[in-house]
């Protein structure tokens, strides 16, 4: 890596494309872009760039892939394993979409619209719903990530159980490659079988083959009905029992099944402001139960009230509660979104995206918890999520001690043993290390480790033939000998 950085004319080459009032060059305004949001990386860069189109994209990567400069794409900054942050040493150049913000055209009769990639999620929400439609993709992060990033990562979120992950909520994508080209494929068609998927190639790619300035989203109508409902469980097993019965009884209507543990509700009801446990005593586990239908709200009333009701005869589910309004559907909501923001005030957090065979959700909870306590007794393992889509977000909190944050520092260090403990239980069971976060540097040199020879040098050779000035997101996802 040249440590050195680009030179100054080069530099002021850069910047020109842009405009000197669309460039950070210091280093307070470059911190807050340096670093992943856990604090697990922080990079350094010499400048940031904020093209306002994509001609001033192709003009940054030609110039970069010319002179051998690294850029590193950057959206909303909100991923989880290090894929948006520069490495040390000063080379790379940030290439941020945050002006290429437009939503271009919405099509409520064809079910599209098309968006800058550096558009806000949430912006993208609100415009299907101007003309009646939803754009189903839902994060946590949605009020500031974008929609390049969610693409780059093929992002998951709270509705992969009935609308998919973001792969699936796309038909077409335009994208700068480094050579500065521009490929146009906002294609809108759910039918095309022309040739090679090009689109499929950059989604989840994490910027390594290119940056996605646009895209086209699918949209679906408005669900009718909607209601929520909370249930206190015994186990995972339960969950899973309840989860079929679910699918069963609402089939396309249920959107969400989620799994929470009872530490992950206590750590919510102690750190985020205005949310406490709505059952009226402790459970060892909850599930939160989403059903959308097309048709009235007294059906999704009536789907939840007979899903309840089959619970409680078969023994499954110890109480429950249906919201009665928006509001209360929202709070449910708002409980489960916060559980990674209120783990944050316990301490250390050494967390895992992970995804097992749905049937198999109950064994590796059971399996991975024996495995992590032999490892780290006191440790408190908060392990929650989409079990309709068997993503697991399997959080593992320090243990309580007189010193919290003097033992944070040695807790942290043994990230990558327990990620090892965690992960072969994973991959035993057939299952993922990365559901939906992506690669990054996090899981790089594990994934060149878990994945075959075959299928590291299939990614490598596509890498090559995209990249072979070897400029995009140097360093994440896989590496060029």
């Amino acid at each position: 890596m040249d440590i050195s950085g680009p030179n100054p004319e080069l530099l002021d080459r850069f910047a020109a494309i842009v405009g000197k009032n669309h460039v950070l060059r210091d280093a307070n305004d470059l911190a807050p872009h340096l670093v992943e949001g856990r604090g697990l990386y922080k990079g350094s860069s010499p400048m940031l760039l904020k093209p306002g189109s994509v001609e001033e994209v192709s003009a940054i990567l030609k110039l970069a892939s010319e002179t051998g400069t690294p850029i590193v794409p950057q959206t909303g900054n909100t991923g989880l394993v290090g894929g948006q942050t520069p490495r040390t040493g000063g080379s790379d150049l940030i290439v941020s979409l945050e002006r290429m913000n437009r939503i271009r055209d919405v099509d409520p009769v064809a079910n599209v619209l098309v968006a800058d990639g550096g558009a806000i999620l949430a912006d993208v929400q609100k415009a299907a719903e101007a003309v009646d439609r939803l754009f189903p993709l839902s994060l946590g992060s949605e009020g500031s990530c974008r929609i390049g990033g969610n693409l780059s990562t093929n992002a998951g979120g709270t509705a992969v159980l009935a609308y998919g992950n973001t792969r699936q909520l796309c038909l077409g994508l335009e994208v700068v490659l480094p050579t500065g080209e521009i490929w146009d494929g906002l294609r809108r068609l759910k039918k095309d079988n022309t040739g090679y998927d090009l689109r499929d190639l950059f989604i989840g790619a994490e910027g390594t083959l290119g940056i996605i300035t646009g895209a086209v989203l699918k949209l679906f109508p408005q669900p009718v009905g909607h209601q929520v409902a909370l249930a206190g469980l015994n186990s995972p097993a339960d969950a899973l029992k309840l989860f079929e019965r679910a699918s069963n009884l609402c089939g396309t209507a249920l959107t969400g099944f989620e799994l929470m543990p009872r530490i992950g509700i206590e750590f919510v009801a102690r750190h985020i402001e205005g949310v406490r446990d709505p059952l009226s005593e402790p459970h060892p586990w909850y599930a939160l139960i989403d059903i959308s239908t097309s048709d009235s709200a007294e059906t999704a009333n009536s789907m939840v009230q007979s899903l309840l009701e089959q619970g409680f005869e078969a023994g499954l589910i110890r109480d429950a509660v249906i919201a009665s309004s928006v509001a209360q559907q929202k709070a449910l909501w708002h409980m489960r979104e916060s559980m990674s923001d209120a783990q944050k005030p316990e301490g250390g957090s050494i967390k895992h995206d992970v995804s097992v065979p749905v049937s198999k959700i109950p064994s590796f909870m059971a399996e991975a918890e024996q495995a992590v306590l032999a490892a780290m007794p006191g440790a408190r393992v908060c392990a929650f999520g989409h079990l309709g889509d068997g993503n697991i977000h399997y959080n593992i909190s320090q243990p309580t001690s007189a010193d919290m944050a003097a033992d944070k520092a040695a807790f942290i260090g043994r990230w990558r043993e327990i990620n090892a403990i965690v992960h072969g239980i994973v991959l035993a069971a057939g299952g993922s290390i990365s559901a939906e976060h992506g690669i990054g540097q996090l899981k790089r040199d594990e994934l060149a480790h878990i994945r075959s020879p075959i299928e590291m040098d299939l990614m490598r050779r596509i890498k090559q033939a995209f990249d072979p000035a070897g400029i995009m997101n140097p360093g994440k996802v896989v590496i060029i000998p």
